[in-house]
């Protein structure tokens, strides 16, 4: 019988954040695959696992993933790490995980920690929408070529970001999204955890003030205008929706998200008044 790929997610900083399913299972698999042991290891030791480690990085993944479902065919449980957070997201991973569904093996999350959405949730921007990109170009002209391709997304973008690269990118996000709202999350659950808040101006001067930056940091911007400008009525954008096969009451939620309006305002244009509108 094949083993089970499990995919867990680890603490980001705090070695609390962990799941008490994800500790059972580090300690029952036969093996541990993970970007780097050493880092993997101070985590294992912490929780007195003792299973075995195998390496798991950019660097080796084709050849990794080959032998690791051919493990997982004899029957043995893999269990795949980052060194911080859920793997596959900005991570290592996809391989694996994609082979393994080939060769019929059961992939199975363990939901934990993420650095993404722990930023996304305390952050104070919209969370309805948003739009993940991982790690933005390190060159200024990809970067700002990314961040025009995104500008009128109507969602919070957020993104990871090196803190050696921080001015330069909120230099990039002045010159291309201007004084939008921006949130930088830096050491997520660990001792010197800060957000800041303000415009890419704002906070290049803040950081800039500091003799060094250091941690990792999540971006988040807020939104851009989307389709906001659509001059389509509402109550024809209603019925576009529910023509595409939408249910009326998730056409309106959409239309309401779309435009920035509250499902309130969208229900009344619709003509839906004999049942009274929607909260929210």
């Amino acid at each position: 019988m094949a083993g089970t790929l499990y995919l867990v997610s680890t603490p980001i900083g705090n070695l609390e954040d962990i799941t008490y399913r994800a500790v059972r299972i580090l300690k029952e698999a036969g093996l541990i695959a993970c970007e780097d042991t050493r880092q993997t290891r101070k985590l294992l030791d912490h929780y007195s696992i003792r299973t075995s480690t195998l390496s798991y990085h950019e660097h080796n993944e084709a050849e990794r993933a080959a032998e690791l479902v051919e493990r997982l065919r004899q029957g043995t449980s893999v269990a795949l790490v980052s060194d911080a957070g859920t793997p596959l997201v900005s991570d290592p991973g996809y391989r694996l995980v994609q082979r393994a569904i080939e060769a019929g093996i059961r992939v199975e999350p363990v939901p934990g920690a993420s650095a993404l959405l722990a930023a996304l949730t305390a952050s104070g921007l919209p969370s309805d929408e948003f739009h993940f990109a991982g790690f933005l170009p390190p060159k200024s002209g990809r970067r700002k070529k990314l961040l025009e391709s995104l500008k009128d997304a109507a969602a919070t973008l957020v993104f990871y970001e090196a803190p050696h690269r921080i001015l330069e990118t909120l230099d990039d996000l002045e010159a291309v999204l201007g004084g939008r709202p921006i949130v930088l999350a830096r050491e997520i659950t660990k001792l010197h955890e800060e957000f800041l808040r303000g415009t890419p101006a704002q906070l290049h001067a803040v950081l800039k003030a500091r003799p060094v930056i250091k941690g990792e940091i999540t971006l988040l911007v807020g939104k851009g205008s989307g389709v906001q400008a659509d001059d389509t009525p509402l109550a024809q954008a209603v019925e576009e929706c529910v023509r595409a096969g939408t249910p009326r009451m998730e056409a309106i939620k959409a239309v309401a998200r779309r435009r920035g309006l509250s499902k309130r305002e969208v229900y009344k244009a619709a003509g839906m008044h004999a049942t009274g509108p929607p909260n929210g």
